[in-house]
């Protein structure tokens, strides 16, 4: 089994403060920090397994895209002994076109 060490990119952590944001503005501090929770210990768990997801060479050589709850899509690209979280998207947004654009 290979284990791979999971580095969250920068866009990565800012979408998950905007994530955050959206979820607090809707609900209580509780939930929405709970729910980032649940994220990042998903995230975590890329260590193992790491080539899950579906390809979308499309729009990125070796990027791979995966949901979480049917509202969050990861956007990521396993190298060699890295998983690196690229991207988060909420709730709709169109993550195609934001990956595509660069």
């Amino acid at each position: 089994m290979i284990r791979r060490q999971v580095v969250v990119a920068a866009a990565a952590r800012d979408d998950l403060l905007a994530i955050y944001d959206h979820v607090l503005r809707n609900t209580s501090q509780a939930t929405a920090l709970a729910y980032v929770e649940r994220i990042e210990a998903w995230l975590a768990t890329f260590d193992v397994a790491s080539e899950r997801g579906t390809r979308r060479d499309d729009l990125r050589p070796s990027l791979r895209t995966i949901g979480f709850e049917r509202r969050v899509t990861a956007a990521f690209v396993v190298s060699g002994e890295r998983v690196v979280i690229l991207r988060l998207f909420y709730a709709g947004q169109d993550w195609g076109a934001a990956l595509r654009d660069g």
